[in-house]
């Protein structure tokens, strides 16, 4: 009801700051503590959080992780709601403001099944994509709108023959079926490659990059526990060459 949701705006800050005040209180003893929801790609979840935790336990025991998967533009009003405190998520522009750090930059390449002709070289032109049986990502998409704007500049229009949001389905789809291709980033195929069980070749002309970032909600407070979190999530991506993986 609207009176319900008059409430919700009214209360969601003044719950965020008691449960601040009472980490801050605890925090007295010395020891920082409290719960942290972070909110990340899917692509980006793992090793990332794995290592994260790891780190976490051995040097702050009392920080409790809350770890949310979803895509960019749920993550987004996720942070606007303030239902997660963090969010690490890709961007199709450098961050400026003082709510967002770069992580990294992550470039985009084109996905097969292994043995392709096209796949094989380092690098494809994007110009190459026309005509091709595309797996691609459903809209709405900031990514999907981005590479059919990036097709269209280039005179012609992609042709997807399946959309999926899943990555994992995407994967799938293109390691299973010679002649479908997929337009994806290095971390959702980092394994399959290790594998063998995909191709993949550099996208460039133009070379579309993705900004890793690690967002911030535009109003509020970080808690303790988020800044040691945020930090140590600054630190483990710098120690692996500013990738989400390690080398």
């Amino acid at each position: 009801t609207e009176l319900g949701r008059h409430a919700a705006a009214r209360l969601r800050p003044w719950l965020q700051a008691t449960e601040q005040l009472e980490q801050e209180l605890r925090q007295e003893s010395g020891q920082v503590m409290g719960e942290v929801r972070l909110g990340i790609i899917p692509s980006a979840a793992h090793p990332l959080t794995t290592q994260l935790f790891t780190e976490l336990q051995a040097q702050h025991p009392a920080i409790r992780l809350n770890i949310i998967e979803a895509q960019g533009v749920e993550l987004d009003k996720m942070l606007d709601s303030g239902t997660v405190d963090l969010a690490i998520l890709f961007r199709l522009s450098k961050p400026k403001g003082s709510d967002e750090r770069q992580l990294g930059v992550a470039s985009t390449y084109l996905v097969s099944a292994p043995g392709d002709a096209l796949t094989s070289r380092p690098t494809t032109d994007f110009s190459q994509l026309e005509g091709l049986r595309l797996v691609l990502p459903r809209r709405p998409s900031h990514w999907r709108t981005a590479l059919d704007d990036t097709a269209r500049s280039l005179g012609f229009r992609l042709s997807p023959v399946v959309e999926a949001d899943s990555l994992i389905v995407q994967t799938e789809l293109v390691a299973r079926t010679p002649g479908l291709y997929a337009v994806l980033g290095p971390y959702s195929i980092a394994e399959d490659l290790k594998r063998q069980r995909v191709q993949a070749s550099k996208l460039v002309r133009p070379e579309l990059c993705r900004h890793v970032t690690l967002s911030f909600p535009k109003q509020g407070k970080l808690s303790a526990a988020s800044r040691v979190v945020a930090q140590t999530v600054e630190r483990l991506v710098e120690s692996w060459g500013h990738q989400l993986t390690e080398p």
